[in-house]
């Protein structure tokens, strides 16, 4: 009887396969546990870093005409890792996703360094590329305010309505992410008379943020007319279901709410977080403390929106100047 024959598969070479020696394999792992366990970055850093990383590692399987191992990642040279940036550009790979690789790469590096294995210095010796600097969006204070209000009508249940604004009034009125809007529980809700709310953002960092009334009022008024029971350590938002809200689901709001007020398609959920350190920032602000409430590691992550407020100005003065 005769074999049947197997079908042929394409190769994948984006699969996540790690070309090197079992030793730099087991480095690698280290690595991973060390970025998880001692640093805390998320699963989403976590992911991108390990795939960097494999793509650089396929990357030498070619350059050097073998699976590499811990010995020839500490001969590499500047030039090795400007060829590996030259092949990547030339996959049409962008810029800010070409430094986001090298930054992965020198982490693990540093690592390996650390435990007497490499010389990180070759790597540091290359330049990441220059990133183009793009402004962050913000909306007006006045949209901001029509967006957080419920007042649109947008056809859903009026609870539906209610839960979409108590959730955008925390993105605006306390600079949140959307990801920890809706981390929140029954158990650390806002309500009328909450004072502060401990936020856990990026890498576990928490923060505390002070809560405006009109937050409070916002998920009071969502959980009187919420048909599912929200209790203890369950979501505070949740779904037509009662299972935890999708994120796309607000996202889908927000630009049905956009079309109506005639915004721009940067009038994102995250936009009103861009909102929130505008106008704290165009109302005198403290750059330190915007930083803070904000949760930024750097304090050039806040500085940018120093760039939107002289941006704003330098408008305003081409538009209103006599002279002009």
């Amino acid at each position: 009887m005769a074999q049947q024959a197997m079908p042929s598969i394409a190769p994948d070479h984006n699969a996540i396969l790690i070309t090197a020696r079992p030793r730099l394999n087991a480095r690698v792992g280290d690595w991973l546990d060390h970025l998880s366990d001692e640093r805390r970055l998320s699963d989403k850093t976590l992911v991108a870093y390990e795939r960097d990383l494999r793509q650089f590692l396929r990357f030498l399987t070619d350059h050097l005409g073998g699976a590499p191992d811990v010995a020839d990642i500490a001969d590499l040279k500047p030039g090795d890792f400007r060829a590996f940036m030259a092949r990547r550009r030339k996959q049409g790979v962008e810029s800010r996703s070409l430094a986001r690789g090298l930054a992965g790469i020198r982490s693990f590096l540093r690592f390996l360094e650390r435990r007497g294995e490499v010389n990180a210095a070759a790597s540091s010796a290359v330049r990441p590329p220059r990133q183009p600097r793009s402004l962050p969006k913000p909306v007006s204070a006045r949209d901001a305010l029509d967006l957080t209000s419920g007042d649109l009508s947008m056809e859903s249940a009026p609870w539906v309505e209610a839960r979409n604004a108590a959730v955008l009034t925390l993105l605006y009125g306390c600079g949140l992410r959307l990801s920890e809007a809706l981390s929140l529980t029954a158990k650390t809700a806002p309500r009328r008379g909450t004072k502060t709310l401990r936020i856990t953002g990026k890498g576990g960092k928490q923060r505390d943020v002070p809560v405006l009334p009109a937050v409070g009022e916002a998920v009071e008024a969502y959980l009187k007319l919420c048909p599912h029971a929200i209790f203890g350590d369950g979501p505070l938002f949740v779904g037509v279901r009662g299972g935890p809200l999708n994120p796309r689901l607000v996202q889908l709001a927000m630009e049905k709410m956009r079309g109506a007020l005639g915004l721009p398609h940067t009038a994102t959920p995250h936009a009103l977080r861009h909102s929130f350190a505008t106008h704290l920032l165009a109302g005198g602000g403290d750059l330190r403390t915007i930083q803070e409430l904000l949760g930024h590691a750097s304090l050039s992550s806040t500085q940018i929106y120093t760039e939107i407020d002289s941006a704003r100005l330098l408008q305003a003065y081409d538009q209103t100047h006599p002279r002009r």
